[in-house]
């Protein structure tokens, strides 16, 4: 049974390959014949350094990917465990198996994704920095130094937030975010802080911090989160925002606008990440299903997911000297959202354990502890704070998504930067619905007024009929005048609005 799984997804994987005439992501293939490629090293480098991969030998991508003549599995197979036993640091301990594919031997190396507190993989006679490489596309890329430096610092508990600020005083605080702080502090911890001070409080959770001449000062963390204006000292730690009129950011509009509109929000971490799901809002749409008798508005992007999302990008951002000049991306598409940050994933968290329950590892804990208490701007009376600290966040936004009845949130994790992807809500027609001929007519209707087009595919989702169906009940609406196919014939592309006025 094993045998024909690794045959069936090697199958699979050549038939990918040779359709699109290349290498994958995820998968190289060598044909080894004679000796091993001189960048064997470095592709094994860049599979343990991302999410891991699969080395294929013995077949020819120049001969349109075929079982090259003259292989030696089992020479190969020593070679290739020598290559990443003895030169690649720290070594790699892949599994390797010899099959048959088109009654001709293999080689099958699957390389691990290293844990990161191994990273970066190096080729040994390169070193560090010349030596460790990362997949992109179909091939291997050498790591900047910005990301070598990053995968570096997980060996260790990164101090950046804690960085006191030169030339910044107390008077640069908000006294309003600072009064709330203390507040929740005593609050929660009372036999802690019942007998501290102001300033004693705000020391304990480095807020401020004593220069080399003993003046108070903030620190990194206290400044973003209280701070009144923080660009004053980091004038790109901001939140950019940009939104597209198409799915790429070169596509313009019609006008020949590059954006429909953008900002570039300043002020503390709370301030920034209002302003920012506010511009989604603006600039994107509120849907509504029927669920029963009984109406109910979605927007296209729930705006607690997009205040999450936010909110982690700037906690768990690299705050280092080296990516003091990058800013907070929020991105709107026509068909998605995207939030980048610089600096991956820190510590134990991989995308595989993303909204794993209790799992949270903090890139700058004091800016995360300090925004556990500092309050989100809301409506008078309800107490909010900006995040809660209980590795909770990621797991809020795919709830978020699930309850709108749309896909789960996409990360991507590189060495040097993370982004999360929220795809826009989908017409829907509801959990439960009466779809008797009027009613799945007037809601075929309701969704092309909405979507201004629709697809047959788009209702046979929604709706969970059948597209034979589907189609009578549209061809219904053209006989009817009531609607119009946007292309002739039977285009893949056609959709259908609204008969237009003649």
């Amino acid at each position: 049974m094993k045998d024909e799984v690794l045959s069936f997804d090697l199958a699979k994987t050549i038939a990918r390959m040779r359709a699109a005439g290349t290498d994958l992501q995820s998968c190289e293939v060598k044909s080894a014949v004679g000796k091993l490629p001189k960048d064997l090293a470095e592709s094994i480098s860049a599979f343990s350094n991302g999410s891991g991969g699969t080395i294929v030998l013995g077949l020819s991508e120049e001969e349109g990917f075929k079982p090259a003549s003259g292989f030696d599995p089992k020479r190969t197979q020593d070679a290739l465990a020598e290559v990443c036993a003895n030169k690649l640091a720290p070594a790699i301990r892949p599994s390797i198996d010899i099959e048959t594919f088109e009654e001709a031997p293999i080689l099958i190396a699957s390389i691990p994704e290293l844990p990161p507190r191994d990273k970066p993989c190096h080729v040994t006679t390169k070193g560090t920095y010349e030596g460790s490489f990362i997949r992109t596309g179909d091939g291997d890329r050498k790591l900047s130094h910005y990301e070598i430096d990053r995968l570096i610092e997980e060996r260790s508990q990164p101090r950046h937030d804690a960085r006191i600020v030169e030339g910044a005083t107390e008077e640069d605080l908000d006294d309003a975010l600072v009064e709330a702080l203390v507040e929740r502090e005593r609050f929660l911890h009372p036999r802690v802080f019942e007998k501290f001070g102001k300033r004693d409080i705000l020391k304990a959770l480095r807020v401020l911090d004593e220069d080399e001449r003993g003046i108070l000062r903030p620190t990194l963390a206290g400044l973003l989160a209280l701070g009144i204006y923080p660009q004053k000292y980091f004038p790109r730690l901001t939140v950019s925002f940009a939104a597209y009129p198409g799915t790429t950011k070169a596509t313009l509009a019609e006008t020949g606008q590059r954006f429909l509109d953008s900002g570039d929000f300043v002020g503390p971490i709370p301030v920034m990440i209002a302003e920012a799901v506010a511009a989604v809002a603006k600039n994107t749409r509120t849907g509504s299903f029927f669920e029963g008798a009984f109406r109910e508005d979605v927007p296209d992007y729930p705006q607690e997911a997009v205040r999450e999302a936010v909110a982690n990008a700037l906690m768990h951002r690299d705050y280092s000297p080296e990516a003091w000049g990058t800013q907070v991306q929020v991105n709107l598409y026509a068909d998605r959202l995207e939030i980048l940050n610089p600096g991956g994933l820190y510590g134990s968290v991989t995308v595989d354990t993303l909204g794993t329950l209790g799992l949270s590892s903090s890139r700058n804990e004091f800016l995360s502890k300090i925004l556990g208490s500092t309050p989100y701007p809301q409506t008078p009376g309800k107490a909010r704070y900006v995040v809660e600290n209980k590795g909770s966040g990621y797991a809020e936004i795919a709830s978020r998504l699930a309850a709108a009845y749309m896909e789960p949130p996409k990360p991507h994790d590189r060495p040097g930067s993370f982004s999360l992807t929220l795809c826009k809500r989908r017409p829907t027609l509801g959990k439960q619905h009466d779809y008797s001929s009027g009613n799945i007519e007037n809601a075929i209707l309701a969704m092309a007024t909405e979507y201004d087009t629709v697809s047959a595919k788009e209702v046979e989702e929604a709706s969970r009929l059948s597209r034979g169906t589907v189609l009578k009940h549209i061809n219904n609406l053209i006989r009817q005048g009531l609607l119009e196919a946007t292309e002739p014939g039977s285009s893949r592309k056609k959709r259908y609005r609204l008969t237009r006025p003649q």
